[in-house]
């Protein structure tokens, strides 16, 4: 595997992880009342939903990064 493709697929899984762990703090956050979640709100999606699409989102990024490896390295 290149190094350019190696480089990609660890800055996915990188960018994957910080925003899974971004999201599920802001969450926990939220749920507490730490923070107000309606800052985060846009249009008629509620604030939760939007911190809880932040970590699914990262938690793609992730799968994509590491399903790259395993497939490139076969």
């Amino acid at each position: 595997m290149s190094t350019a493709k190696r480089f990609i697929c660890k800055l996915l899984i990188v960018v994957g992880n910080s925003l899974t762990v971004i999201g599920c703090v802001g969450l926990m956050l939220g749920v507490w009342g730490a923070i107000p979640a309606q800052l985060f709100a846009i249009g008629i999606s509620s604030g939760i939903r939007v911190i809880g699409s932040v970590a699914i989102a990262g938690c793609l990024l992730s799968a994509l990064g590491y399903g790259a490896i395993e497939y490139l390295e076969q």
